[in-house]
């Protein structure tokens, strides 16, 4: 053997002997546990509520007019308040909504928009003016491709639980298209029998009603009297009032607003999720407008409603509560 393998094999080995005993007793007694809790992020602290969501209305256009950056405060703010689920109120693909369950645009106006990981929790949609000129179905057959899309029919409801012994809150979600533009093989006097038979059967432990649909009764955008706005105030309004209905939310103006007309029931409209259209001064009943890329965060509990609109940049431009 040459000296110098002799050298290099009788240093190797003896760094071999003083290393090992060492790295054994590390290896035999060093077991490490970790919890869950340790390896995951921290989620948002509690804000008091039992019930929180987004709501977001007009959104769909490729990531345009401001939809994409909409989309990144949104999870932002979901990243940093608890979120139970997103409500989104129509209008949800532009321009001519999608053509089956395939169409390119739910990964260019949803999947590849709404990416924040705070945003992966369930939406429940409802059909816009716009999602009727291609197949409004497909939007419904989604539900069973993506996992947090759901749209199970043109008009639904859903409960939510407040907690033990605090009661629910009741969501209607109906298609106000159908009912707008009367489209018969739809059946818009069905739904609004069906639409007055829920509200009515409602349980005595509903604290919160909450109908969702697409076009305002009321607004202060530029849609103040127009066919729309009349239409769905004259088929939907009586209803509202007879069962006390606490909130209908939609969307359609492309603005964020608080309406109070004469009445029982407040108007929320978040259709502020990409183009903004303008608002209307000097309406007498409107509470709070503006033209400006944003959404809607609900907080509930069984006594308390609280709505904050946030803008695109983060800024809370406007802050109520509804009280029992």
């Amino acid at each position: 053997m040459k000296r110098r393998d002799f050298v290099r094999n009788t240093a190797l080995t003896a760094l071999g002997t003083s290393v090992a005993a060492p790295l054994s007793a590390l290896a035999e007694n060093a077991v490490t546990h970790f919890e869950s809790e340790d390896l995951a992020p921290a989620g948002p602290e509690p804000n008091g509520f039992t019930l929180n969501f987004l709501a977001l209305g007009d959104w769909g256009r490729n990531g345009e007019c401001l939809q994409l950056e909409t989309a990144r405060q949104m999870g932002d703010w979901a990243k940093n308040n608890p979120i139970n689920f997103i409500l989104s109120v129509g209008d949800n693909f532009y321009p001519k909504g999608v053509v089956s369950e395939q169409d390119p645009l739910w990964h260019y106006s949803f999947e590849n928009v709404y990416t924040a990981h705070s945003l992966q929790a369930d939406w429940f949609a409802i059909l816009g003016n716009h999602d009727y000129y291609s197949d409004p179905d497909a939007q419904i057959r989604y539900s069973k491709v993506s996992r947090r899309w759901n749209m199970p029919a043109r008009y639904y409801t859903k409960e939510v639980a407040l907690g033990k012994d605090k009661g629910k809150v009741l969501f209607v979600m109906i298609d106000s298209q159908a009912i707008v533009q009367n489209h018969e093989d739809q059946h818009p006097e069905k739904q609004l029998a069906w639409i007055d038979e829920t509200l009515k059967k409602a349980s005595a432990d509903v604290k919160w009603k909450i109908v969702v649909g697409h076009h305002p009764t009321h607004t202060a955008g530029p849609r103040v009297s127009n066919y729309d706005t009349l239409a769905i105030r004259k088929a939907l309004k009586p209803l509202l009032e007879k069962h006390k209905v606490d909130v209908y939310l939609s969307g359609h103006e492309h603005s964020v607003q608080h309406l109070k007309p004469e009445g029982f029931t407040h108007q929320f409209i978040s259709g502020a999720g990409s183009e903004l259209t303008y608002i209307t001064p000097g309406i007498e009943y409107s509470k709070f407008g503006a033209s400006e890329n944003g959404f809607m965060y609900f907080s509930v509990d069984d006594k308390r409603l609280n709505v904050k609109v946030v803008s695109v940049s983060g800024k809370v431009l406007y802050n109520t509560q509804l009280s029992k």
